[in-house]
C-alpha cells in the first residue's frame, strides 16, 4: 500500500505539470495571435510605432519566439530607427542565418545608410547560403557599382558568366561594362565592291578611324575616301569627314549621335543621326532614332525602330527604317545575328536585309537613286582580337540590286578591318 501522503504529493505534482502545460499552450496561442495582428497591421493600417510595442510585448510573453525579433527589426526599419532595426535583424539572423527575407532587409538597410563594406560582407554570406539566388547576385553588383569598383564589378560579371554561360542579362551587362572601360583604338577599313554589269565598277572605300572609349561613352572620328570606277577609269571620288559618339545617359540607357560632311559628289553632302537605346530586363534592348541625309538633289528623313536580344552568346538585332520620297514610302529592314566568343571583339556575324537605308555606308552616295528600288542583301563576317591589342575582321556581302525598275545587278562587297587597341 502507498501511503496517503505520497499519493497527495504525486497528485499535486501532476496538477502543477498540467497547469504549466496549459499555460504554455495559452502562451503559444497568445503569441501566434499577436504575431498575426502585427503582420496584418503592417499590411493595412501600418501603425509601425504601435507594432513595435506589440512586438516588445510578444517578446515578454515568449522570449524564445524569434519571429518577434524580425518584426521588431522591420518596424524599426520602416520608422527609420536604423540602429534598433540593425540590432534586431542581426539577432534574428543569428538564430536563423539562412532566412533570405531577413538577409534582404539587413542588406537593404546597409545600402540605404551607405555602409557599403558591411553590406558587401552580408551579401557574400547570403550568396554562400543561397548560391543560386539571382537576387543576391544582383545586390553584389549593386554594392560594387555604388562603391564605383569598376574593375571588381567587371571581374564579378565574368565570374557569373562562367557560372551561368547562357544568362542573357549577364552577357548584356558585360558588354555595357566593357564599353565603359578606358581604351583607345585606331585603325582602318577597306571595302572593295564589284558588279556583274559590264563596264561598271569596281568601287573602293577606304576609311581611317580613331576611337576613344571612356566611362561617359565613346567618341569616334572618321576620314573616309571613296573612288568609283567605270571601264577602268575613275568617274567620282572624294573625302568625307565624320564624327560619332555613344553617350551613357543612365544606368539602363544610352544615346547615339552622328554627323558627317562632304563636299564631293561621291558622298552625301550632310548626314546627321540620333538614336536612343534602352536596355530592358532579360537581355532585351530597344532603340528609337532619326536620320537625316542631304544629297545634291534631295533631303531625306528616316525614322529608325529597332529591337535586340541577347540569347546566351547570341545577339539578334532587327531594325526597320521608315522613309519616303516624292510622297511614296520605301521602308527598309535589316537583321543582324552575332555569335560572341571570349570578348565583344570576337564574333561571327550573319546579316540580311531589304531596301536601302542610311546605314549602308558603301552605297550611301547613291541613296537618292536607290531608295525607291528593290534591294536584297545577305552577308557573313568574322572578327577576332589577337595578342590583346590587334583586332581584325573580314566580311563578305552579296546584294541583288535594281539599278532601274525591273533591271537588276549583282553586287559583291569584300570588307577588311584592322585596328590597334591601346
Amino acid at each position: 500500500m502507498i501511503p496517503n501522503k505520497i499519493l497527495r504529493t504525486a497528485s499535486f505534482i501532476l496538477i502543477l505539470v498540467f497547469m504549466s502545460h496549459q499555460n504554455l499552450s495559452a502562451q503559444k496561442i497568445d503569441s501566434d495571435s499577436l504575431l498575426r495582428v502585427i503582420v496584418k497591421d503592417m499590411q493595412t493600417t501600418k501603425n509601425y510605432e504601435k507594432n513595435i510595442q506589440r512586438a516588445l510585448l510578444g517578446i515578454k510573453i515568449a522570449p524564445t519566439y524569434v519571429d518577434y525579433y524580425l518584426l521588431l527589426g522591420r518596424n524599426y526599419d520602416l520608422v527609420k530607427k536604423n540602429d534598433s532595426a540593425r540590432f534586431y535583424y542581426k539577432y534574428y539572423i543569428g538564430k536563423s542565418p539562412a532566412n533570405d527575407d531577413a538577409l534582404n532587409y539587413l542588406i537593404n538597410l546597409e545600402l540605404e545608410t551607405k555602409n557599403y563594406k558591411e553590406a558587401e560582407s552580408i551579401i557574400d554570406k547570403a550568396i554562400e547560403l543561397h548560391p543560386e539566388s539571382k537576387n543576391f547576385e544582383q545586390k553584389k553588383l549593386t554594392v560594387l557599382q555604388l562603391q564605383k569598383e569598376q574593375k571588381r564589378e567587371y571581374e564579378y560579371l565574368k565570374k557569373l558568366q562562367l557560372k551561368n554561360p547562357n544568362d542573357d542579362a549577364v552577357r548584356q551587362l558585360i558588354f555595357q561594362m566593357e564599353s565603359k572601360l578606358k581604351s583607345d583604338r585606331m585603325g582602318s577599313t577597306y571595302s572593295y565592291t564589284t558588279f556583274d554589269r559590264k563596264g561598271y565598277g569596281p568601287w573602293h572605300l577606304l576609311g581611317f578611324q580613331y576611337i576613344r572609349e571612356r566611362q561617359w561613352g565613346s567618341l569616334t572620328g572618321h576620314i573616309n575616301y571613296a573612288d568609283r570606277l567605270s571601264s577602268g577609269q575613275s568617274i567620282a571620288n572624294g573625302i568625307q569627314y565624320e564624327l560619332e559618339s555613344y553617350l551613357f545617359t543612365g544606368k539602363n540607357n544610352y544615346s547615339y549621335l552622328g554627323a558627317a560632311y562632304s563636299n564631293d559628289l561621291v558622298f552625301p553632302k550632310l548626314r546627321l543621326g540620333y538614336s536612343f537605346y534602352h536596355n530592358f530586363k532579360k537581355g532585351w534592348e530597344g532603340d528609337l532614332g532619326i536620320r537625316y541625309l542631304k544629297t545634291q538633289d534631295n533631303d531625306f528623313t528616316t525614322v529608325v525602330l529597332g529591337a535586340g536580344k541577347y540569347i546566351g552568346s547570341y545577339w539578334i538585332n532587327l531594325r526597320t527604317f521608315i522613309q519616303s520620297d516624292n510622297n511614296n514610302w520605301y521602308p527598309a529592314v535589316s537583321l543582324n545575328i552575332r555569335y560572341y566568343f571570349e570578348t565583344r571583339f570576337d564574333y561571327v556575324t550573319l546579316t540580311s536585309g531589304y531596301g536601302s537605308s542610311p546605314e549602308e555606308r558603301t552605297t550611301l552616295g547613291q541613296f537618292n537613286e536607290r531608295i525607291s528600288l528593290d534591294s536584297y542583301r545577305m552577308g557573313a563576317g568574322y572578327y577576332k582580337m589577337f595578342h590583346k591589342h590587334y583586332i581584325a575582321g573580314l566580311q563578305v556581302t552579296y546584294n541583288k540590286q535594281e539599278y532601274v525598275r525591273n533591271l537588276t545587278q549583282n553586287e559583291l562587297e569584300l570588307s577588311l578591318m584592322l585596328q590597334y587597341k591601346f
